[in-house]
């Protein structure tokens, strides 16, 4: 058996195909999520279906609190945490003018403070052991910008930062840390897009898929992957 994999904001979308390749790839999945329950035990189901193990495991990446209680809970398992997928983000876009504070802290304390919130206690014992992954899921808005999101690339960015530098603190130890950077993919955060003008954006002229995401996690989560780190990679049909 694979260590056990905790992927955040797993409910749906790209979390949730993450989730799903790594239980395929042998991982015992934890999936956390905020609020969306039904969804999560939809992703659950799935997983159990095509023989996978799952459990889940609710909590609000944001709240420092509750982050430390869960994770307490999984350290307390058997089976120790190897893989962590840092995917949980919100977006509440507006002009930076007319951006009130409520929708830039939300967005940041989800995708930014929510990486420290989970990941923290579960490095040492990464590093106890000699192997960990840990992989963080950016954006494309994050390396060149979005209009209407400065909120969401400040802290994608900013997760990039924290990438490389963990890595950097972690290599010796076999504990690897990558971002993944999606760019225009198929899930409801697309929701209200104008599409045509969009793809003008991407080279390939369509959206990516989440499984396409989900593919590139699994193998950075994977003993294939061991010598690499400290790497962001877009998977954005060539926009940069």
């Amino acid at each position: 058996m694979r260590p056990c994999a905790l992927v955040t904001g797993a409910s749906r979308g790209i979390g949730a195909a993450i989730a799903e390749m790594l239980a395929e790839a042998g991982h015992e999945v934890f999936l956390n999520y905020r609020s969306g329950h039904q969804a999560a035990e939809a992703v659950k189901a799935r997983i159990e279906a095509a023989g996978g193990s799952a459990s889940l495991l609710p909590f609000d990446v944001a709240d420092a609190e509750a982050a430390d209680e869960a994770i307490k809970g999984l350290l307390e398992e058997a089976m120790p945490i190897g893989v962590v997928v840092n995917n949980a983000a919100v977006h509440d876009d507006a002009p930076f003018p007319s951006m009130e504070r409520e929708a830039w802290e939300v967005v940041t304390r989800t995708a930014l403070d929510g990486f420290y919130n989970v990941t923290r206690q579960l490095v040492m014992p990464m590093v106890s052991r000699r192997w960990g992954r840990i992989i963080n899921v950016t954006s494309v808005a994050g390396i060149m910008g979005n209009r209407g999101q400065a909120n969401y690339a400040a802290a994608k960015a900013g997760l990039i930062g924290a990438t490389k530098t963990l890595a950097r603190e972690v290599a010796k130890r076999g504990v690897t840390v990558n971002a993944v950077a999606p760019g225009l993919i198929d899930t409801d955060m697309m929701e209200g897009v104008q599409l045509e003008e969009a793809l003008k954006l991407v080279p390939m002229r369509r959206l990516g898929q989440p499984s396409e995401v989900a593919s590139l996690v699994a193998f950075l989560a994977s003993d294939d992957a061991r010598y690499i780190t400290g790497q962001v990679i877009g998977i954005n049909g060539g926009m940069v």
